[in-house]
């Protein structure tokens, strides 16, 4: 580069650097500092952090512990890292926090425990990367710390493999750079982060093909039920579907997760860990790289953990594969299944390379009979909380003598589905969308009637159904009723006959322990060959915390709207739920347009994933506005 071409560039880092000693003075900036740059050190004022501070995030200084990213990262940096020659450059791995995990090169030991989160230590490199999703640059003065204003840092994103989900970056710094230009350790660290996934991507299916190996061994003859997991994946037989209700299959991947956490390896965070909602073929994303294995299963600390997650003592050499390539212990447990699953099961632990990848487990029924599938629980009654089950049983009752009977609930709490179940081949009459006309004919004669949205009937017919109970009081007549607008008065009066014959169901907020059950009735059945949907625990929380102001049909229409169009495989995450559900429901009540802005709002920030200053400029609101909003939402 010439000396004429300097000149032209050395301003912009002057520039940046006196506009970020305006910002922090409370004063106006000059033209031409980048918007971006001044949204990140408005988010990091907004978030309290000091630019003067000597140890960032003190609080946060205990090293994060190992991790599947860092066991398969470190190698691969470690013969990377002498390419950063002698210079005042570093080579850092985060998480997806972002924690440092490994560094090595020109640093500080305080940097080999720092969390790098914005809402600690401001605007970085790698933070900025988990956001975007791509690489990102980070030059002196566009930090907000003063510790970093000599410093320039690269960072590109690691991703899963399969998934394509951020597991944390790759991070370069070196010095300031005088010409401000492109990072001159981009190219290592792009190269860095694709030989660390392909490192990933190597281990993963090296230990997926090890638990496929160890099944098929272990299903052996045709028709045996065998199960192998690892706390994210499930590989069940025919015979095993058969066998399991999901129940069944919950209670024993969380035996697995237990035999896996006691045997040494660190077991599945909560939002990896999966809760059955169905059974048969089918593997989700492959495995982590495991940690080292442990001692017997039979000692001190590892009885401990079995008895927690329902494993019996080891019952002897395993019934499972042997891993013949491996020298770790392979000792069998008896998992307690639930009540009424009509078979027992043998959990056997899968080593490979010293490290305990999944389990297989042998199934085998109580009783030599033919066992068929269990029953899908009928939507219109799945629930075993106790004010689904009252109102339940309070329909039923009523429903046994042939008089008129009204169900009351908010839209969508399952009353028609609920009515169809106490009836059998009821006349269907929806007020919203037809007249009564011949059917009262038809309700004198003794067909049971279901008249759907009876508060939308049109006057004519509500007179003529008030003359006739008033006429026949013990005709067979089902209602459903959604209360809203006050009722006139000759709804009113119909209304005022049938409440002493009356059910009020729950919504599905008062009864979020029916989430799971509900879930299990309305995933459709896959099509040959695809696994069942599941759900991680993480996700089976963000439902159970919901609102849910559409109740049971708006659950139905997110299981029918993930069944038909998920390409993933592997249990439902989070991530994968609409804003509302994953964020989780605000601090307090919100009033119908503060609810709905909340889902403008929410939709907006995943669009522009997550950066608050594009989100607020796509709404037409001034950022500070959107800050306002965020933080009246969350109390």
């Amino acid at each position: 580069m010439t000396t004429a071409e300097r000149p032209a560039v050395r301003p912009a880092l002057a520039s940046l650097r006196r506009a970020r000693e305006l910002f922090l003075l409370g004063r106006q900036l000059p033209d031409g500092v980048p918007e971006e740059v001044v949204a990140a050190w408005k988010r990091a004022r907004f978030f309290g952090v000091r630019h003067d501070v000597q140890d960032p995030a003190p609080e946060h200084s205990v090293r994060p512990p190992a991790s599947p990213l860092l066991t398969a990262a470190r190698p691969v940096l470690q013969r990377i890292a002498p390419a950063l020659g002698t210079g005042q450059s570093a080579l850092l791995l985060t998480d997806e926090r972002p924690r440092v995990l490994w560094v090595t090169g020109f640093a500080p030991d305080d940097l080999r425990r720092l969390d790098l989160s914005e809402q600690l230590v401001g605007h970085n490199s790698a933070a900025l990367a988990l956001r975007t999703g791509h690489r990102a640059e980070v030059h002196g003065p566009e930090h907000f710390l003063d510790l970093w204003q000599d410093v320039c840092a690269v960072s590109v994103p690691v991703r899963a493999p399969e998934t394509g989900q951020p597991l944390g970056t790759v991070t370069v710094t070196c010095g300031l750079c005088a010409e401000c230009g492109p990072h001159p350790g981009a190219p290592l660290a792009e190269a860095a982060a694709i030989a660390v996934e392909a490192e990933l991507l190597a281990r993963s299916r090296a230990a997926e093909r090890v638990l496929l190996d160890a099944y098929l061994r272990a299903a052996g003859e045709l028709g045996r039920a065998v199960v192998a997991l690892d706390g994210r994946n499930r590989i069940v037989s025919e015979a095993a579907a058969q066998l399991l209700s999901p129940e069944g299959l919950e209670a024993l991947e969380r035996g697995a997760v237990a035999l896996l956490r006691a045997s040494g390896r660190g077991a599945p965070s909560e939002s990896e860990a999966v809760s059955g909602a169905g059974t048969g073929p089918g593997s989700g994303s492959p495995p982590g790289p495991a940690a080292r294995l442990g001692a017997e299963p039979d000692s001190a600390s590892d009885t401990a953990e079995a008895s927690a997650g329902n494993l019996h003592a080891p019952s002897g050499p395993a019934d499972g594969p042997d891993a013949a390539t491996d020298p770790a212990p392979s000792a069998s447990y008896r998992i307690r299944l639930p009540d009424g699953t009509g078979c027992t099961a043998t959990l056997t632990p899968v080593p490979h390379l010293g490290s305990v990848v999944g389990a297989v487990a042998v199934l085998e029924p109580v009783v030599r009979t033919t066992v068929t599938p269990a029953a899908r629980t009928v939507e219109g009654l799945a629930g075993r909380s106790v004010p689904w089950r009252h109102a339940v049983a309070r329909a039923v009752e009523l429903a046994r003598s042939p008089e008129p009977l009204l169900l009351v609930g908010e839209r969508g709490t399952g009353k028609t589905s609920l009515a169809r179940e106490l009836v059998a081949n009821p006349v269907i009459v929806d007020a919203a969308e037809s007249e009564l006309r011949d059917h009262v004919d038809e309700l004198v004669n003794g067909h049971p009637l279901l008249i759907r949205h009876v508060e939308r009937l049109a006057p004519p017919d509500t007179a003529t159904l008030n003359s006739l109970l008033a006429s026949h009081p013990g005709v067979p007549l089902l209602a459903t009723y959604t209360p809203g607008a006050t009722p006139g008065p000759c709804l009113q009066r119909l209304l005022d006959s049938l409440a002493s014959r009356s059910v009020t169901l729950p919504a599905l907020r008062e009864r979020p322990d029916d989430i799971r059950e509900l879930l299990t009735a309305l995933t459709p059945r896959p099509a040959p060959g695809r696994p069942p949907l599941t759900w991680t625990l993480d996700a089976l929380r963000a439902l159970e915390q919901h609102p849910w102001p559409g109740n049971v049909t708006e659950l139905a229409h997110l299981v029918r709207a993930l069944a038909e169009r998920r390409r993933a495989t592997g249990p439902v995450r989070r991530t994968e739920l609409p804003d509302p559900v994953r964020e989780g429901p605000a601090a307090r009540p919100l009033s119908p347009m503060e609810q709905a802005e909340r889902a403008a709002i929410l939709e907006a920030l995943h669009l522009h994933g997550g950066n608050k200053a594009r989100t607020a400029a796509a709404l037409g609101i001034a950022r500070a506005t959107l800050y306002r909003k965020l933080r009246g939402y969350r109390g």
